[in-house]
């Protein structure tokens, strides 16, 4: 197995480890990306078709690098992959591909990564791996007998093979709801489970004046939440009025404080709740089971499905290959810190933060961040 030594090392190309490499590379720091995948963006690729920016271009774009001028306010799954595509290039950022990690591990003065095909030491590691490494898939009783597709939301593409089909979407976050209005322009009948209380977000507050408003307030409940959401509540009232018209239950909190205190992201609607109240996606609450092709949720209501989509997001699983992963994740394998150095010394975690500013800025800050503390190093 070939042996290689190198400053840093960053698992992951996708957008946090393109700019994290971008960022050291502005500091003279030789620096090397380690991918699993054969390309960049992997994790953008996988999406469905239908998938553009939750935020706006003018906060989302990488360090040193703006998103073209023709580009629109929310770019789209391929725009995204052009974008990083052509970020990599601006760089000379080359990743060595199929470079599957299985082992972390830190020795007296350096780190130790074993990949598949070789082992590689460094002085730092960047884990840029994201949030969405790894699929969750809850389990039901009688799911087994389920006789229609059962797929995660990873392995969707398009309604294009649901038309005239009912499909049960299962869950309410902005890829649910997105693939729910996705399936419905395919002529498919979707449904939506919803096992929880929810916060809903408009993703466009009205005119662009609005939505910068808006952005700019997002860094601000990164420290005050509570005022943020106590000054946006007459208009999410205004804008949807009670939740139970749509056979939801709201959330006690704001959806700043869903973020910062709780690391869950509402709502951004784009138009799913419109269409719930025009009939075309209906609302459930919870599943309690599977009863042959029929669906049993938590009110008793039992309802026959064609297939069901888990749209129940995914895990980071980084503790699958850190030794001593208990020192910087917590119980759910998320990592207690990004941005900065870890409680193991010389690790960082990039790409890891919910943010009200969006992934993408937060990318760019934490990327910048670590760059110092490695180059002051």
């Amino acid at each position: 197995m070939t042996q290689h030594t190198i400053n840093t090392i960053i698992i992951g190309a996708s957008a946090a480890g393109l700019a994290t490499a971008a960022c050291l590379r502005k500091k003279g720091i030789n620096c090397l990306v380690l991918e699993q995948e054969n390309e960049i963006a992997a994790p953008w690729r996988r999406h469905y078709d239908r998938l553009h920016l939750n935020t706006e271009k003018w906060t989302s774009s990488l360090p040193f690098v703006p998103f073209p001028s023709e580009a629109p306010v929310y770019l789209s799954r391929d725009q995204m992959i052009d974008y990083l595509e052509a970020y990599a290039q601006t760089f000379s950022i080359r990743p060595v591909y199929n470079q599957r990690v299985k082992k972390l591990t830190q020795s007296v003065n350096r780190w130790v990564v074993e990949t598949t095909e070789s082992t590689w030491y460094a002085e730092h590691v960047v884990i840029a791996t994201g949030l969405n490494r790894k699929p969750f898939l809850p389990e039901w009783p009688g799911m087994n007998s389920f006789q229609g597709n059962i797929i995660h939301s990873s392995s969707y593409k398009n309604g294009q093979h649901f038309k005239d089909k009912k499909v049960l979407v299962v869950g309410f976050g902005s890829s649910a709801c997105e693939i729910a209005i996705c399936l419905h322009e395919h002529g498919a009948s979707p449904s939506l489970s919803v096992k929880g209380a929810v916060n809903i977000v408009p993703r466009d507050a009205g005119s662009k004046f609005a939505n910068k408003l808006v952005s700019s307030l997002a860094f601000v409940s990164k420290l005050f939440p509570e005022t943020v959401d106590k000054f946006n509540a007459p208009f999410l009232r205004r804008r949807y009025g009670d939740y139970a018209q749509y056979g939801l239950t709201k959330l006690p909190y704001g959806p700043n404080v869903q973020i910062i205190r709780h690391k869950r992201v509402p709502l951004l609607d784009i138009g799913t709740v419109d269409l719930i109240k025009k009939g075309k996606i209906t609302v459930n609450p919870g599943i309690t089971s599977f009863s042959g092709n029929s669906i049993v949720f938590n009110n008793g209501s039992e309802t026959p499905f064609d297939a069901v989509i888990l749209a129940t997001g995914f895990r980071p699983a980084v503790a699958e290959f850190i030794d001593e992963s208990k020192k910087v994740t917590d119980e759910t394998g998320r990592p207690l810190v990004s941005g900065r150095e870890s409680a193991l010394r010389k690790l960082y975690f990039c790409g890891f933060t919910v943010s009200p500013a969006g992934m993408l800025n937060e990318i760019g800050r934490e990327a910048k961040n670590i760059a110092r503390e490695i180059s002051g190093k």
